[in-house]
């Protein structure tokens, strides 16, 4: 019990030591349109952007938060194989032996950076029933919850379609507490060091599911579209793991 102990509190300590290297390192982006961000809880969702989604959710937004994170990430079996296909299966195939060594070499960090940062596991079987439940716990607690919901299709070319089972959260949460939860659109910017806030929807739960999952998840897309299409012309960091020189512009004007 005694070691079980230390070793929680030696992975807190590397935690705080890795997070303030990443925030002193990092360039800090500067949040504009928070007042879009409600005064209850809210759910705010946002374009992965590789890794800097998860990082600037966990480092410079400015309220209390948790964050989803895929399950994966937080267990050292499940490290390797998940890491390896999520981040690197693309890579020339002569060098994919490269980053398979690597997948088993960052599961240790994987583990320690995501055990002890503001998250919530996202389970993708029979138990995402205790990610959902989790999630109503964190908003009921005063908690906004950051989600990212990209999957490898394209929407266009400033983010991906969006996983939206998400949105079902809303549901549960209802149910829960009588109140209508809200959503907020993000769209992270790494290029300009910027983070923008669109105007929330409100969950329905007079519809169906069907139907909210649509109606928002489409809501969304499009405000984050728009938010991004409207700022300076900028190269988008995609939600793929692709290398710099490949991202787009938000406009075609160059």
């Amino acid at each position: 019990m005694q070691n079980k102990k230390c070793g929680k509190t030696f992975s807190r300590f590397c935690f705080i030591i890795i997070r303030a290297l990443i925030k002193f390192f990092y360039p800090t982006p500067t949040l504009y349109k928070t007042e879009n961000i409600p005064s209850e809880p809210c759910i705010i969702v946002g374009n992965h952007t590789q890794m800097n989604g998860p990082i600037c959710a966990e480092i410079f937004l400015d309220v209390k938060r948790k964050i989803w994170c895929a399950s994966q990430m937080m267990y050292l079996k499940e490290v390797p194989s998940y890491a390896y296909k999520d981040f690197w299966s693309g890579k020339p195939k002569a060098i994919r032996w490269f980053y398979k060594i690597l997948s088993f070499i960052i599961a240790p960090l994987s583990v320690c950076i995501f055990n002890n940062a503001n998250t919530i596991p996202v389970f993708r079987d029979n138990r995402v029933i205790k990610t959902f439940k989790q999630t109503v716990e964190a908003l009921k607690a005063g908690d906004n919850v950051v989600i990212f919901p990209e999957c490898y299709e394209a929407h266009n070319h400033i983010i991906n379609n969006f996983q939206d089972r998400f949105i079902d959260v809303a549901k549960l949460y209802y149910k829960r507490t009588g109140k209508a939860v809200k959503f907020v659109p993000m769209y992270i910017a790494p290029t300009i060091k910027s983070i923008y806030f669109g105007k929330p929807v409100e969950f329905d739960y007079e519809n169906s599911s069907e139907e909210e999952r649509r109606r928002i998840a489409d809501y969304l897309m499009d405000e984050i579209t728009d938010i991004a299409v409207n700022l300076p012309l900028h190269k988008v960091v995609p939600y793929e793991n692709t290398p710099s020189r490949k991202y787009r512009y938000n406009r075609t004007e160059r």
